[in-house]
């Protein structure tokens, strides 16, 4: 219990008496507290705060013990708030303020899962539980999160915890502790005396002397000691300076040493290999030495040449190691370097899926009637049907026949001649012909000196090709895909004199499905393709040669990358209908059916090419994209072994290993040989 302007005995029932009348008083002048208390339940005092403070206390029932306490100054309300703050954070509570205002009491531990609030800035300065966000920008908080854990209340009501990917420090306790950490953070969390500094070359390389500089520091191979980091040297091709950060003893020394080494050389030329990472040598020679010729008009134009000194140029490469070899003046090497540089570049890539699909579809329908007589004549039709004289002549020829054949004999003198008869086969050759290209229904009757044909046909084609090829091309160059076989085709025939030793000249055409793509990457992610496909068929023979179909198609798009595009569509859609009639008696309803035959054809064919590019800019996109294709060839490849082989059960079909980036080689035959005496040995 307590008093105000006077000390207070701690007698309960006294001290109620006394805050009763004390308790208009407060509403007259500001209130001021001179806390007392001996050996008092916990809970009484956290009553007595409450109602001094006129706030709402929710006690945890853990929260239990006796406090003494005494205080010989008066304390204004804040001051008493924060009074009662400090002894519950000896006694080991902490007090948790709620949104609504509402005073939660807990136990210490308890308090850092309970509703804390995340302030900026340094609103409390006691024992009030609060959480502060901290950014660092220097120092990495996975480094400085295990010292703050030993300056915090870890064991009671503080934490601290380090987000590595935001890289920012969250720390939760008392506001007196949480400051002292945040003021510890900003002190430490410096960029310290690490500067950069410029330093132009005359004479030397940016990019040899930076190489150099990096060679001697790898010698050296120590670190800096006191835990600064090494200093760091840049080339700037472009102006020709190297940029120096570090500490300034550290600066100071490679200043120095960089400034020892730029020094005219005593000759006037220089010769430098240059080792080409991703383009040709031999194709940046001829780009070289224009660039250099350039160079050169542009100085005499303005006057800037030496004058009676010629700039030779030199400029050759070595194919087997991909390298330049230059030799040139200083300025103009370094000219040449900046250009090598720009373009010994990697190459984007662009992969090109595309679907090809072609369908055709034909019908025809066929109806014809040949009458004959031996005395009154034919009627015969050839659109399409077998003629009714043909297949007379050829039914005559294959009938067998009774020839009648003389025998001269000489007898007593006399010539005598005998007649004999004899069977002779019939010949089959013209009617198996005329039957060979019979397609459909094919029948008559003849009776008495007449015959009546009739044949019908319907024809019904559909062919679908399906063609999913894909390419991958690097940027400007081109790419080709062809899936087919390989038709001769005769070019020429000579004989020789007298028609003796006759040759033939045959050339071999490609037949399939071909596809040629040329991707060029523009501006962004659009890139143009120059494309040419082609689908081509043997359609049959003719009396000169095979007959080939083809479905052709060349055209430039520009698509955006993983954009799909389609190229094609309905060809062409052909209807024929052929009718051939006897005059006047084909045009009699119904019944002039006999004197006609009908031929009816129906085609449609219809090309369309699907187009999908996508840019491939480096090895991690080609490594998923092969990724995928493996897997999916892996997948039907294990399909097919579980289904087993036919006939073959206990023989298991190849299938291609889990994919690995470095895919293992087929064992040596030291090592095969060595696993199968093990394996034997262990049967």
């Amino acid at each position: 219990m307590m008093f105000m302007r006077k000390s207070l005995g701690l007698k309960g029932c006294m001290a109620l008496v006394v805050i009763a009348l004390l308790a208009k008083s407060q509403l007259l002048m500001a209130a001021e507290y001179s806390p007392n208390f001996k050996n008092t339940e916990i809970s009484e005092f956290i009553n007595i705060v409450g109602k001094n403070l006129q706030k709402t206390i929710i006690v945890d029932p853990n929260v239990r013990g006796k406090i003494t306490v005494r205080s010989y100054d008066l304390l204004n309300e804040t001051q008493y708030y924060q009074f009662f703050l400090n002894v519950l954070q000896v006694y080991g509570f902490a007090v948790v303020e709620m949104p609504s205002g509402i005073l939660k009491i807990v136990r210490d531990k308890d308090a850092k899962t309970s509703n804390i609030p995340v302030v900026e800035g340094t609103p409390f300065d006691g024992d009030e539980m609060i959480t502060r966000v901290v950014p660092l920008y220097n120092v990495p908080v996975r480094e400085l999160a295990p010292i703050l854990r030993q300056l915090n209340d870890t064991a009671g009501a503080g934490t601290v915890v380090g987000h590595d990917p935001s890289n920012v420090m969250l720390i939760t306790g008392r506001a007196a502790a949480v400051n002292r950490l945040v003021e510890i953070i900003e002190r430490v969390d410096r960029a310290g005396d690490e500067e950069v500094e410029i330093v132009k070359l005359k004479f030397a390389s940016a990019s040899e002397m930076v190489r150099i500089i990096d060679s001697i520091n790898k010698s050296q191979g120590a670190q800096n000691a006191g835990g600064k980091s090494d200093p760091r040297v840049v080339a700037d091709d472009r102006t020709n300076s190297i940029i120096v950060s570090g500490d300034s003893k550290a600066r100071a020394r490679l200043i120095n040493l960089i400034q020892r080494m730029d020094q005219e050389l005593q000759t006037s030329g220089n010769t430098r290999v240059i080792f080409l990472n991703y383009s040709k040598a031999a194709d940046l020679v001829k780009v070289l030495q224009g660039v250099s010729a350039s160079i050169q008009a542009e100085e005499q134009g303005t006057g800037k040449g030496k004058v009676g000194k010629s700039r030779d140029v030199s400029i050759d490469f070595h194919e087997d190691s991909n390298a330049l070899v230059i030799t040139a003046e200083p300025d103009m090497l370094r000219s040449l370097e900046e250009v090598i540089r720009q373009l010994d570049i990697r190459r984007a890539q662009v992969q090109v899926e595309a679907i090809i699909v072609e369908v055709f579809e034909g019908d025809g329908t066929t109806l014809g009637v040949q009458i004959g007589s031996e005395k009154y004549g034919v009627q015969q039709f050839t659109n399409g049907v077998v003629g009714i004289g043909s297949l007379a002549v050829g039914v005559n020829q294959a009938r067998d026949k009774t020839i009648v054949d003389t025998i001269t004999t000489t007898s007593n003198g006399d010539t005598v001649v005998v007649p004999t008869e004899k069977s002779q086969l019939g010949d089959f050759s013209t009617l198996a012909s005329l039957l060979g290209g019979v397609n459909g229904l094919l029948t008559g009757v003849v009776k008495d000196g007449w015959a009546a044909v009739v044949q019908a046909v319907s024809t019904d084609t559909n062919s679908n090709v399906l063609a999913t090829p894909h390419l991958t091309t690097m940027d400007n160059e081109e790419a080709f895909f062809i899936v087919g076989q390989e038709v001769p085709i005769i070019t020429g025939s000579t004989t020789g004199s007298n028609n003796a030793n006759p040759f033939q000249s045959v050339d071999r055409k490609e037949i399939g499905i071909k596809l040629k793509v040329t991707p060029q990457i523009n501006e962004g992610d659009a890139v143009q393709l120059t494309i040419e496909q082609e689908v081509s068929s043997l359609s049959g023979a003719t009396s000169v040669d095979v007959l080939i179909n083809k479905r052709e198609i060349k055209t430039s798009v520009i698509v955006d990358d993983g954009g799909t595009i389609v190229l094609g569509g309905l060809i062409d859609e052909d209807v024929q209908e052929s009718v051939s009639k006897v005059p006047l008696l084909g045009d009699i309803p119904i019944l002039g059916n006999l004197f006609k035959s009908t031929t009816t054809s129906k085609r449609k064919r219809n090309l369309m090419v699907f187009i999908r590019p996508t840019i491939i800019r480096d090895g991690v996109t080609m490594n998923e994209i092969s990724h995928r294709k493996y897997n999916y060839i892996r997948a039907e490849q294990l399909k097919r072994q579980a289904e087993g082989i036919p006939l073959m059960p206990f023989q298991e079909g190849p299938s291609l290993p889990a994919w690995d980036d470095k895919l293992s080689l087929p064992p040596s035959f030291e090592e095969y040989i060595k696993n199968k005496d093990q394996k034997q040995g262990k049967d």
